[in-house]
């Protein structure tokens, strides 16, 4: 980016509600259903027809704006949002303009290369979705409406962005706040949590806002990275040679790397906003607002920095263990059982989420359970087992969940850790290899881990490391 240059970037993101029930209607929300088939006359639109609020959908969103450090507007309204598309079969959205129900809060940014930023939020509201057009290969389009009246919950931010790592971790937060309130599961792939961006280009300094274009289409966080920079550079293009930004919605292609023309961009007046007649206004008075902060968890900032004070870890394992709730609570379940705060860490975030991964399962679906990781760690820490047994006592585990305890009683694992026994192996094994010690003696300290590895294929991996350094030391004079 040329230094001269700065970007405005504000999003737009869109969260689907985690409801068994559409915003206004009683059909399924249920992902992957029949094309067509979680319809009723409400969400189609058809005459005569009354939209009924989901409470569910008001709960979700006051939460989301609790969390988020919002206003919580004792009264919103719904209005219709008016413009035409081949899977909005009502010709209208509803959604919330002039009275959302949540403004001006925040949400704190820590990028790798500054301190941390708050990014304001104008607004929070909800609205329902419109359906979905599939563009097949016969060069025909086809419409699914299952989507129609499914609710979202909309989080506008204010131009406070300035970069593409600003906007990707402000775009991760969202995500990771919507995860542990439970509203949503983020899954951009699946288009649970999708994110619209705006930008614009000025000369560093300059108040006055640039001609601004929003890009679409962006369906992973690394897409919204790429495409953010690639419209910052293009702008900056296009300013150093004397042409013109038009004002415009571009699709972001991952493939090609590049964004293109959708349409020109539209303006509020565009869409003829005025209240939906059918709808009373949403009224959350203070008795409504505490019932439902009483639900809030604890956040994943604050759950990060407690972490570090609470249990001494680095704040690149905070991070990690922190990115999900459910990998947090498994985290606090495994140093329930043992006080060993950063072994947990490290088997959680090497050994645990190298299995998830690779199955491509969640933390919920792991097979062993936090108590039996705890156990594990507890024979490790008194000196029961070594850390090489440990981890062939956990791929034991991993079959059945077996109890770590029962597993080394079992297979005779307990470390030999007895002074005299160890002693006597390494007399034996350097009797046996004197021209190995004979170098060591010359001189050649690499020749000690040859010795290691004789008293650990002697004892089968069982004895105490730690000992043996410490008295292969002693006896290699």
């Amino acid at each position: 980016m040329n230094p001269k240059y700065e970007a405005v970037i504000g999003l737009e993101v869109h969260a689907q509600l985690l409801t068994e029930s559409k915003i206004f209607c009683s059909c399924s929300t249920k992902f992957g259903n029949e094309p067509n088939s979680n319809t009723c006359p409400v969400c189609l639109g058809h005459p005569g027809v009354l939209p009924v609020l989901n409470k569910k959908v008001v709960e979700f969103t006051v939460l989301m704006g609790l969390a988020t450090n919002c206003k919580i507007n004792q009264q919103s309204i719904f209005a219709r949002k008016n413009y035409f598309y081949p899977d909005l079969p009502k010709g209208y959205q509803i959604s919330q303009y002039e009275e959302p129900i949540c403004e001006h809060g925040f949400i704190e940014v820590n990028p790798k290369n500054g301190s941390s930023k708050k990014i304001g939020i104008t607004r929070i509201h909800m609205e329902e979705d419109a359906g979905k057009s599939i563009h097949d290969q016969s060069s025909a389009t086809l419409v699914d409406v299952n989507r129609c009246g499914v609710p979202l919950m909309e989080i506008v931010s204010e131009p406070d962005i300035r970069t593409s790592e600003e906007a990707y971790l402000y775009l991760n937060n969202i995500k990771k706040i919507v995860q542990y309130l439970g509203i949503c599961d983020g899954n951009m792939e699946e288009g649970s949590l999708r994110c619209d961006a705006n930008i614009s280009v000025r000369l560093k300094g300059e108040n006055k806002f640039g001609v601004k274009t929003e890009i679409k289409n962006m369906n992973s966080f690394r897409n919204v990275e790429r495409a953010i920079d690639y419209e910052i550079n293009r702008q900056i293009d296009l300013i150093e040679e004397g042409e013109v930004i038009v004002q415009q919605t571009l699709l972001w292609d991952a493939d090609a790397n590049e964004a293109y023309p959708m349409r020109s961009k539209e303006e509020a007046n565009d869409y003829r906003y005025f209240p939906d007649p059918d709808l009373l206004p949403v009224i959350v008075d203070d008795e409504w607002k505490t019932e439902i902060s009483k639900s809030l968890p604890e956040l994943p900032e604050t759950k990060y920095k407690r972490f570090i004070s609470d249990f001494s870890l680095p704040v690149y394992d905070a991070e990690i263990l922190t990115q999900t709730k459910s990998l947090a609570d498994y985290y606090e379940s495994v140093i329930s059982i043992t006080d060993d705060y950063k072994t947990a860490s490290n088997w959680v975030i090497s050994e645990v989420l190298a299995v998830v991964n690779e199955k491509k399962i969640d933390i919920s679906d792991f097979p062993i359970t936090a108590v039996n990781l705890g156990k594990l760690i507890n024979l490790i820490k008194v000196g029961t087992i070594s850390g090489k047994i440990a981890k062939e006592v956990f791929a034991l585990m991993l079959q059945d969940n077996s109890d770590p305890e029962q597993i080394v009683k079992d297979k005779n694992l307990v470390q030999i850790s007895d002074t005299s026994e160890i002693e006597s192996i390494i007399q034996k094994i350097i009797e046996s290899n004197q021209a190995q010690v004979q170098e060591y003696l010359g001189g050649k300290e690499k020749v000690f881990g040859f010795f290691v590895g004789q008293v650990m294929k002697e004892t089968r991996g069982k004895a105490n490391p730690k000992l043996v350094n410490e008295i292969l030391r002693k006896m290699l004079r």
